[in-house]
């Protein structure tokens, strides 16, 4: 968004929606305005529930609001990034509204969640691709998208490390509260949507695992608005009311949440943080179950089944001369920091007229294991 201000031929016009209008998920909207950005629209459309039923009716109600906002506004473009719902709904206005759309970290795999779902179908509905990773390129014109349109670009979460001042420890503890440890522990568990029911009983093997931890600060970034969140939300505050060396927190924001995660022994949870930007931070990932199952991972990445023991395991790696060797010679999949820049080239010079008929670009026919030729 600062590469768009900065443009001579682009203008920016920002959406902000779902948990950034949230008291209960931190209120983030207030972070970008102290940013220095405009906020040109707002939709409304958190349930406050904890249900399936709730994010569909989400679903619903952030279509109703990008149907206006995109009716006012009148973008050239609509430029999204991820696998939320929130913004399944944007793109599906503006397919319907006739907006080209520019979509990033398209292309990835995580089959323990919708977003899965929600990516692939976004990356069907959109006219530009801004992908992380050679491999995730292949995949979005595996799926039918035009080559000439599909750009290897890397993570923006990387460009936001290298944009940023990060806090020291000293002051990123003034700011937080936080003790001075001799070990500190960064946990961010995010419900498992792809198998309702389960999130809770792999939370619970993650507690029972921190329980278990001596002489270690441990800090909760609670969980997103997804179906079984709050119910998450509960039990970590619960875990936190009991001992005095537990915090939790809403939202830390992007600031005080890489430069923590650049401080800490390591993430526990299933983030895509934990993948993307903690191995530039030089920063081990206890990945914990199959949300983020099919995703490029970096060498200090270790996975592990939602089981207390494996939990302990891994944790105790964290600690050994083998991780520290990793750590200091790791390179990250996902690139080196430049992905806002050539975003932003390409928005500059890519012509829009046209871009809403989307020929199916057929992959060459190759002899399969069963027999027969495939596309």
């Amino acid at each position: 968004m600062i590469r768009i201000l900065d443009s001579s031929e682009l203008r920016l016009q920002l959406i902000a929606t779902g948990m950034h209008l949230s008291p209960e998920f931190g209120n983030t909207k207030d972070q970008i305005l102290d940013d220095g950005f405009t906020i040109d629209w707002e939709i409304e459309s958190i349930v406050s529930s904890d249900t399936p039923s709730a994010v569909i009716k989400s679903i619903g109600l952030g279509m109703i609001g990008f149907s206006d906002a995109i009716r006012t506004l009148k973008p050239d473009c609509v430029l999204v990034l991820g696998d939320r719902y929130e913004i399944f709904s944007g793109v599906v206005a503006s397919m319907v509204a006739g907006v080209p759309v520019g979509h990033i970290h398209g292309g990835e795999i995580t089959e323990g969640s919708i977003d899965e779902n929600m990516r692939h179908a976004i990356t069907k509905m959109a006219h530009l691709h801004f992908v992380a990773a050679e491999e995730y390129r292949n995949r979005v014109i595996q799926l039918g998208e035009q080559p000439e349109r599909v750009y290897t670009v890397g993570a923006l979460g990387i460009d936001g490390i290298t944009r940023l001042q990060l806090l020291d420890w000293q002051s990123l503890m003034a700011q937080l509260g936080l003790e001075n440890c001799k070990k500190n522990v960064l946990v961010t568990f995010h419900p498992v949507t792809i198998e309702h029911g389960v999130s809770e009983k792999h939370l619970e093997q993650v507690l029972g695992a921190l329980s278990e931890l001596k002489n270690t600060q441990i800090i909760f970034s609670l969980p997103n608005s997804d179906a079984e969140g709050r119910a998450l939300q509960r039990k970590m505050k619960e875990f936190a009311d009991s001992r005095e060396n537990v915090k939790v927190f809403a939202s830390l924001g992007q600031l005080r949440y890489l430069s923590c995660l650049r401080h800490v022994d390591c993430v526990i949870g299933n983030s895509s943080s934990g993948l993307i930007e903690a191995p530039t931070l030089k920063t081990a990932t206890i990945n914990v179950g199959d949300r983020q199952l099919g995703r490029l991972k970096a060498d200090s990445v270790l996975d592990c089944a939602p089981k207390k023991h494996e939990i302990l395991a891994a944790i105790g790696s964290v600690y050994t001369p083998k991780m520290r060797q990793i750590l200091l010679d790791v390179t990250n999949p996902y690139g080196e920091g430049c992905a806002s820049s050539a975003i932003v080239e390409i928005l500059e010079s890519e012509p829009l007229d046209g871009f809403l008929r989307k020929p199916f670009f057929d992959m060459p026919y190759i002899h399969s294991d069963f027999g027969m030729e495939t596309k």
